[in-house]
């Protein structure tokens, strides 16, 4: 089993799980496949941990399988929006940990 970490990628940890639950348990191959015609911005940052997963550990991609494409919460940029009479707004951009875990599929076969 091999995985891949990124860390503090700029994309809102609730649209990326929409993206990272479709792919969950697809044959590699399949889900590069699938991530490369999806319109999300979480699409192509997913793709790219998955394909490094698989590189980590020396598969081809249509031999592992995603056990575990996880995205959780990470810090906030805080930012601010100047508003009348001199006060402030807070502005939060959320950033996201996407870890992806693989490991090699079976095909029928006891290795």
């Amino acid at each position: 089993m091999s995985r891949a970490l990124l860390r503090f990628v700029r994309v809102s940890p609730i649209k990326a799980r929409l993206v990272a639950r479709e792919v969950q348990g697809m044959n590699a191959e399949l889900a590069l496949a699938a991530l490369e015609f999806m319109p999300n911005k979480a699409a192509k940052i997913i793709s790219k941990v998955i394909a490094s997963a698989v590189a980590n550990g020396d598969y081809e991609p249509e031999e592992v399988v995603i056990t575990s494409c996880r995205v959780d919460k990470a810090a906030y940029m805080k930012r601010w929006r100047p508003r009348a009479r001199g006060t402030a707004n807070r502005i939060l951009k959320p950033t996201s940990h996407i870890l992806v875990e693989v490991a090699p599929a079976n095909n029928g076969k006891d290795a």
